[in-house]
């Protein structure tokens, strides 16, 4: 009995209105349904989110939210360094987590007030590594190009140390 009512309860959580207020007029909120994982609850999958402009992966913002500036985005990026694909069950989380860091750093240096201009070189680099990727951001394409988005990182890192005003 308990778990039909977990069920119900389950199936008719998610669905609301146009205005945000479920049937009863209630506002409505997200409830995980029993059995689903962490990644289906925090609404991801296997693999990084796609923009609907670009399909390339980024990480969700609130609808009007500001990108965040390059010194944050380059924070998160460098706490890449402690991880790796070291160990297996972590290599898939590591290359989606890198990819996203990098597509993220790269809205942020276009939305930056210094212009492209300035982020020229690393934009450059982050350019030539989705094209090498061809759209294709499964683990296995991933996997196959993690030199490549390592050091595009690896390069990217050694250009922000010569810029220090940039994320300082």
């Amino acid at each position: 009995m308990l778990l039909a009512a977990a069920l119900v309860t389950g199936c008719s959580g998610g669905h609301s209105t146009a205005s945000g207020s479920g049937p009863s007029g209630s506002s409505a909120t997200a409830t995980p349904t029993p059995g689903s994982t962490a990644a289906e609850q925090a609404g991801s999958s296997s693999t990084p989110s796609t923009t609907a402009s670009n399909g390339y992966p980024t990480t969700p913002a609130a609808p009007g939210a500001a990108v965040p500036q390059v010194r944050d985005a380059f924070a998160v990026l460098q706490a890449t360094y402690n991880d790796s694909c070291g160990t297996p069950a972590n290599c898939q989380y590591f290359l989606n987590r890198l990819l996203t860091n990098l597509d993220d750093l790269g809205n942020s240096m276009k939305a930056s007030p210094k212009g492209t201009a300035h982020f020229g070189r690393p934009l450059a680099w982050i350019g030539q590594m989705r094209t090498a990727l061809g759209g294709d951001f499964t683990f296995d394409n991933l996997h196959k190009h993690q030199s490549l988005l390592v050091a595009t990182r690896d390069k990217i890192n050694t250009w922000m140390q010569s810029h220090p005003d940039d994320y300082r």
